[in-house]
């Protein structure tokens, strides 16, 4: 599958990504109502993007936006990869059946142009042209789906910028509460287990021609930040890129890590994603990590992506307080 190399919530005027709804004046006549419920966005690539009112029917070209349109009761006309989503974003399902536009990378300007959508929401991750093309087919509104320097920062402020284009903010800040509550749950479990401060190592892996790749994520992973805010300390001492927080290693690199737990997460349809349990299990040098041997390594449930949003960070801290605490 392709896939992206990808807190206490602060207040949205602290994100980089500003999110900028404005009503303007009634010009009078019947064109009042639409001019008074006229949206004014800045979206990641600084453009400004204005809508009539809400939009309604909206495509989205990558799961992180799919994922926050679900969770704000807005259901996307189009989605990228709709079968690769039900696997890897399980955690906030489909609530309707989508038209599927194509892959993630790559979405199909047909496709998409036979839904005429209100809104296409896709990534700075998406080529110019691509995004260009896009623009002929509708109002294209761009997000940043990743800041190492800030990760869920900017899970939140993508939120929020999201809700203005659907007219659903009040549903944002509802979300924004609950993933507030739920870091201050997990925070709290894990304390009253003694596990405060445990040192705790997140990674994806693939195997690649019988050659395995392990993928850290580190501080400034969206997984990483959400295990600091609940009390774990990132046992990776990697620098990850500047994006997504995410670095590169092999089964030698885990040896660095020490005394520690380790979790990740993969796909049952998809044996390339799961090397710890599959390539690695003979492994000599696997076998001989302390976490292997002692039992620390816990593979979380299936369905929770990585990269998405609030609800996706809600179940890997249940999954998370599961693991550690059972």
């Amino acid at each position: 599958m392709k896939r992206l190399t990808l807190v206490a919530a602060v207040s949205a005027a602290a994100l980089t990504l500003t999110a900028c709804g404005t009503t303007e004046p009634a010009a009078g006549g019947g064109d009042s109502k639409k001019t008074a419920d006229r949206i004014t966005l800045t979206d990641a690539s600084g453009k400004k993007v204005s809508l009539d009112g809400p939009a309604e029917k909206v495509v989205a070209t990558e799961w992180n936006i799919v994922e926050n349109l679900i969770s704000l009761g807005v259901e996307p006309a189009g989605v990228s990869d709709v079968k690769g989503y039900k696997a890897w974003a399980a955690a906030v399902p489909l609530k309707n059946e989508p038209k599927d536009i194509g892959t993630r990378g790559e979405p199909s300007m047909d496709s998409i142009a036979a839904l005429a959508p209100d809104l296409i929401i896709t990534t700075t991750d998406m080529p110019d042209p691509a995004v260009k093309q896009l623009s002929k087919v509708a109002k294209v509104l761009e997000i940043r789906p990743a800041d190492a320097a800030a990760p869920v920062e900017r899970m939140m402020g993508n939120l929020d910028l999201i809700a203005q284009a659907t007219g659903t903010a009040e549903k944002s800040a509802k979300l924004r509460e609950g993933f507030e509550a739920k870091v201050a749950e997990g925070r709290k479990a894990l304390a009253d287990a003694g596990l405060a401060g445990a040192r705790f190592a997140f990674a994806d892996g693939y195997v690649t021609s019988n050659q395995v790749s392990i993928r850290p994520y580190t501080s400034g992973s969206l997984i990483g930040a959400v295990n600091e805010q609940i009390g774990l300390k990132n046992a990776w001492t990697l620098k990850g890129d500047k994006e997504y927080g995410l670095a590169s290693t092999d089964v030698e690199g885990l040896t660095k890590l020490g005394d520690t737990h380790f979790a990740y997460i993969g796909v049952e349809a998809d044996a390339n994603s799961i090397p710890f349990s599959g390539p690695l299990a003979k492994n000599a040098v696997w076998k001989s990590l302390p976490f292997v041997k002692k039992g620390n390594v816990h593979r979380l449930a299936d369905g929770i992506w990585m990269f998405g949003g609030p609800g996706s960070m809600e179940a890997y801290i249940d999954a998370v307080v599961g693991a550690l605490t059972k």
